[in-house]
């Protein structure tokens, strides 16, 4: 199992979250979620969303986020990266140039979010990149039944909000874990939301997860490297 350190393309600057890629390896990190930050990013925290503003206001050229993905994969060629995209941004950077980009360079796994509906979904599909669907923790039917129908990994809620109504027959992360195997997914299962602390990641490698998303605790460190980069290994010794 493996943990998945999210960074913020571009924030402070395109310079700085390549360098902060290099210092997430170097505590052993071996799976990032970069993003391209939106225009628009209306899903994400305002903490997230602040970053993609700041990002944007040093550059607003998405080949530049381009170039800094290519740079950093061929920096740390063992590292797997997942392009993290909104839909508002994948058509402003434009579907078809987007699609070349990442198939160009072999970045197949997408976290598209933002959907207006499944044309551009099933386009990038189509073209033989795979986008991962997202499942909430209580398991809404049409949720599962996306995930059975996509061809990316499973991105599947960690652990439920305090107001969130579980699955009475599926109470715990494992039970989830297991339906979504007997639903016939045999993709990777990567959980995150409420991973903020070590324990976190043992709760999803013994509930058979594949990967555990790490956001928010490891962004809040980088005005600290060691603290930083000691908490990375801290998650990592728990997969």
């Amino acid at each position: 199992m493996e943990i998945i350190c999210y960074l913020s393309n571009g924030y402070p600057t395109i310079e700085a979250s390549y360098n902060m890629a290099v210092e997430y390896a170097d505590a052993g990190c071996r799976m990032m979620e970069v993003d391209f930050p939106s225009r628009n990013p209306y899903l994400e925290s305002d903490y997230i969303a602040g970053r993609m503003k700041k990002a944007l206001e040093a550059c607003d050229d998405y080949e530049k986020y381009m170039d800094s993905i290519v740079a950093i994969q061929k920096r740390l060629p063992d590292v797997k990266i997942l392009v993290l995209a909104y839909e508002n941004t994948v058509e402003e950077i434009g579907v078809d140039r987007f699609i070349e980009f990442c198939l160009t360079n072999n970045l197949k796994d997408i976290l598209l979010v933002g959907l207006k509906d499944d044309i551009i979904k099933n386009k990038i599909i189509v073209a033989g990149l795979q986008v991962s669907c997202y499942v909430q923790f209580h398991l809404p039917k049409e949720e599962v039944e996306m995930a059975k129908q996509s061809n990316g990994f499973v991105y599947l809620q960690a652990k439920p909000y305090d107001t969130q109504q579980k699955n009475e027959e599926y109470p715990t992360l494992k039970d989830c874990v297991e339906y979504l195997r007997s639903c016939g997914i045999e993709r990777p299962i990567y959980c995150g939301v409420g991973v903020h602390a070590p324990e976190d990641v043992r709760l999803v490698r013994e509930a058979g997860g594949d990967a555990a998303f790490v956001g928010s605790t490891i962004l809040k460190l980088h005005e600290n490297i060691p603290a930083m980069k000691e908490k990375i290994r801290e998650f990592k010794a728990m997969c």
